[in-house]
């Protein structure tokens, strides 16, 4: 009897879950997100805040830097999200506007420091001496960072054929974070005077 010789066919990802590559660049993403946020951590452990010019601040720096960690944090939980299978506890369209959300907000904090850096360059602003390789390499972090989170984000609505509105929602709704952060929140310290005023 003649045996059979037609290939077995491939096994093709679960409904909802994406192939290797994507699961790998999340993967990566999270661990980059949660050793971003040790640092955060090693800067408590170490009362990096009570010495140099505003160590009168220690106090709201700290706050402030556990914010950040914090956001560094739920970054981790959003990349693994994106790339696991159908969510159990919320909505896959919450996911969606969540890591569009990440996407954006990472792509307009890249954006904005590769115009600033730009801007030293050429001399359009000062403080072209102050562009070395560790600033350099933090700006191409957070560039790469971005892409990671914007590729779960393009393959998400695919995965579970949603709407373009959840993506349309994180992009519109992500410029709200980094102004929060960077803005909004350091208000009430500063008016507590645990921190210079903006």
């Amino acid at each position: 009897m003649a045996s059979d010789s037609t290939p077995a066919p491939r096994s093709s990802p679960a409904p909802g879950r994406p192939g290797p590559g994507i699961t790998g660049i999340g993967i990566l993403v999270a661990l980059c997100c949660t050793g971003s946020a040790g640092v955060n951590v090693l800067f408590e452990t170490t009362d990096r805040f009570t010495d140099g010019p505003d160590a009168d601040y220690a106090s709201g720096s700290s706050v402030m830097n556990r914010l950040v960690a914090g956001l560094k944090a739920a970054g981790a939980a959003v990349a693994l999200s994106a790339v696991a299978g159908r969510p159990r506890l919320v909505r896959p369209a919450l996911v969606g506007v969540l890591v569009w959300g990440a996407f954006a907000t990472l792509g307009v904090y890249a954006l904005g420091g590769a115009v600033q850096a730009v801007g030293m360059v050429s001399g359009l602003v000062d403080g072209a001496d102050r562009i070395g390789v560790a600033s350099a390499g933090y700006l191409l972090f957070f560039i790469l960072i971005a892409a990671g989170f914007g590729t779960p984000a393009v393959s998400w609505p695919r995965r579970y054929d949603l709407r373009k509105g959840a993506a349309a929602l994180g992009l519109l709704g992500a410029p709200a974070l980094p102004t929060l952060v960077l803005l909004a929140i350091p208000m009430l310290p500063a008016a507590l005077g645990v921190v210079p005023g903006l």
